[in-house]
């Protein structure tokens, strides 16, 4: 829990009293690798908070093949506050700790804590801002580049998930992504 409040530390003040409210409402949740924390086609009813572990967002696309979208390791948030069915699965490439609030439980610390929406929103900025960043390169670069730059920006993570996880994030087969790892060495 302390590592949740220090990041939300990082955004905007809170006293003792707004602390207390939001410990009252977390639970801590294990996901084991490979479980989902949300699934294409439902809503997802609860806000959580990466303590420890890597996930990753993935979705089918329309020959069937699994394509993962972007990984998120420890101190990022997870929400969908607008009650519409996810088009992307979030499955735990690691075994995951999470911090979990029900929405109902979001919405009540948003409720009280006069602040929470501006910090929600400044993490908010910062995440889209991280997104942009680490996917926008890999649109116009050759497979090498883009694995060097996903080591650049994901230092921890190659050690740590599948290779079948990095080569679908990187949009080359896993036979070209062991090439290449070849290659550099």
């Amino acid at each position: 829990m302390e590592e949740f409040i220090e990041y939300i530390l990082q955004f905007g003040d809170l006293n003792r009293q707004q602390i207390d409210l939001i410990n009252n409402k977390a639970k801590e949740v294990v996901l084991n690798k490979n479980e989902y924390f949300a699934e294409a086609g439902k809503v997802l009813k609860q806000v959580g908070f990466i303590v420890d572990g890597i996930l990753r967002i993935c979705y089918y696309n329309n020959k069937g093949e699994e394509i993962t979208k972007i990984f998120m390791e420890e101190n990022h948030l997870l929400y969908n506050l607008n009650n519409t069915p996810s088009t992307e699965y979030i499955q735990a490439a690691t075994d995951c700790k999470l911090l979990v609030f029900s929405n109902k439980d979001w919405k009540e610390i948003s409720d009280t804590i006069i602040a929470w929406d501006s910090i929600i929103q400044k993490i908010a900025n910062k995440a889209l801002v991280q997104k942009l960043q680490r996917v926008s390169p890999l649109i116009s670069q050759d497979a090498t580049t883009r694995y060097l730059e996903f080591m650049e920006k994901y230092p921890t993570l190659a050690n740590r998930i599948p290779l079948s996880y990095i080569a679908s994030y990187l949009g080359v087969t896993q036979q070209s992504l062991s090439r290449i790892r070849k290659n550099i060495r």
